[in-house]
């Protein structure tokens, strides 16, 4: 079976590294050519003795495990992703023959010495195409882990064959929601999605959407642990299942975000490549996009935040079945 697994490169600080090398990389035991490890006990007494600093079996447990991960559970023809240094990226690519396991000089730039070898894909993929849960998943503060949405890269990166087949069935449990979703009206809609915005995390989320408001309907700032403060200006527009928003839609909402502000658009449809693109253009506000199914993984990740109002109002039960 494939497998799909995120190397992460510090940061994506050493993305370009791996990418013009042809490798992902490791390090935690610089000194040591790991290439004749067979077991994971083996990295026991290798670890502790690289890192005596280190006492807490729960600390040598995970970072064993992650080396042990590189090492052994990675196999050849196996997909590996790598956040670029930009976030909204994702490099991929497949692991090469084995043996691929290089131990290098680490002279090229990047220090980590214990390699992989990969044949890297061309093109990028953006994080921000991908479903919620995905998303989440690649946030992982690990350095080398498993992808658990499988089956939805593969696809992606067009090679849904290697996943198994799905069982064939007439039920589409998101156009199930979104089809209760449409049922609200323009402002119901702008209201649940501030109810959105405060299960998020967002503080002060405020319902703002009138005639001539620049396409701003909602606001929010998040505060994250105090570290950090971001204004998001938010619009929500309910389109019909199947339709594409174009990028002079998302530009008039970027027109409307003030100095130091980000933008989120949140439609039940989905986004043409252009719109896409305006998003993310470099010198202008950023606006993240939320499709509809991934508005649906949202609301399934915080349903239990949403009024109970609401809940009824959309007629759907725990796990968004229609009641």
């Amino acid at each position: 079976m494939t497998n799909v697994w995120c190397v992460r490169a510090e940061f994506g600080t050493y993305a370009k590294h791996f990418v013009e090398g042809a490798y992902v990389a490791i390090g935690w035991i610089p000194k040591v050519d790991l290439s004749g490890i067979k077991a994971r006990d083996q990295l026991q007494p290798i670890y502790r003795a690289e890192h005596p600093e280190d006492t807490s079996n729960i600390v040598i447990g995970q970072q064993v495990g992650q080396i042990a991960r590189f090492l052994l559970e990675i196999h050849a023809g196996d997909y590996v992703i790598t956040p670029a240094a930009d976030t909204e990226w994702l490099h991929y690519g497949v692991i090469d023959a084995d043996p691929s396991y290089v131990y290098a000089a680490g002279d090229d730039g990047c220090p980590y010495r214990h390699r992989r070898r990969v044949v890297w894909a061309k093109e990028r993929l953006k994080r921000g195409h991908f479903s919620v849960p995905f998303q989440n998943t690649i946030r992982s503060s690990l350095t080398v882990f498993a992808v658990a949405q499988r089956d939805e890269f593969l696809a992606a990166v067009g090679r849904a064959d290697l996943a198994p087949a799905p069982r064939e069935t007439s039920y589409d449990p998101y156009r199930v929601v979104l089809e209760q979703v449409l049922e609200l009206d323009p402002k119901e809609f702008e209201i649940l999605v501030g109810h959105l915005l405060t299960a998020l995390g967002f503080e002060g989320s405020e319902v703002v959407g009138k005639t001539g408001d620049g396409g701003v309907d909602a606001t929010g700032e998040l505060n994250v642990a105090g570290l950090a403060k971001v204004k998001v200006f938010v619009q929500a527009k309910r389109y019909k299942l199947g339709s594409k928003i174009n990028a002079n839609v998302v530009k008039q909402l970027r027109q409307a975000i003030p100095f130091g502000g980000q933008g989120a658009f949140i439609t039940t449809a989905d986004y043409q490549v252009a719109a896409s693109d305006v998003a993310l253009e470099p010198g202008f506000p950023r606006i993240g996009l939320i499709n509809g199914r991934q508005l649906v993984d949202l609301l399934i990740e915080h349903w239990g935040d949403i009024p109970p109002e609401f809940r009824e109002r959309l007629g759907l039960k725990p796990g968004l079945v229609r009641v």
